[in-house]
């Protein structure tokens, strides 16, 4: 996870943020590897962007966090987000990647269509 992070934290023209809220009991996520400023440490899955992911299994692009309802402001510089579940290959829900950033509309489908697989490629082994 610190590896993927750290690559797409400098690959990624507008993270300002990006890292994994691991699922570490039911209907909770705990920071795990980020870059970036400080995170939120504790996410509900009733909570924010990466919860609603969580609890949905659907990628979430959020091109101005201000309009998602319950949106958590673990910064008040974040214009927008994307976040993207991330499954093991037995179909284990392990965590979401959180990509943070100060301008709007920061994330597209282009990068939705990269990251899907590559997690799906990364943790398809995984029993975090």
């Amino acid at each position: 996870m610190a590896t993927v992070v750290c690559e797409l934290h400098h690959a990624h023209p507008f993270a300002d943020w990006t890292g994994f809220y691991r699922v570490v009991a039911p209907e909770l996520l705990k920071i795990g590897p980020y870059q970036g400023g400080h995170g939120c440490l504790v996410i509900p899955f009733s909570r924010g962007v990466c919860g609603a992911a969580a609890r949905t299994g659907e990628v979430l692009n959020v091109p101005d966090v201000d309009a998602f309802p319950d949106h958590i402001a673990c910064s008040s510089s974040t214009k927008s987000e994307l976040v993207l579940p991330v499954w093991n290959g037995k179909g284990r829900l392990l965590g979401v990647l959180d990509l943070d950033s100060n301008t709007p509309a920061a994330f597209t489908a282009e990068d939705e269509n990269w990251l899907v697989p590559l997690l799906a490629e990364v943790f398809h082994s995984a029993e975090i």
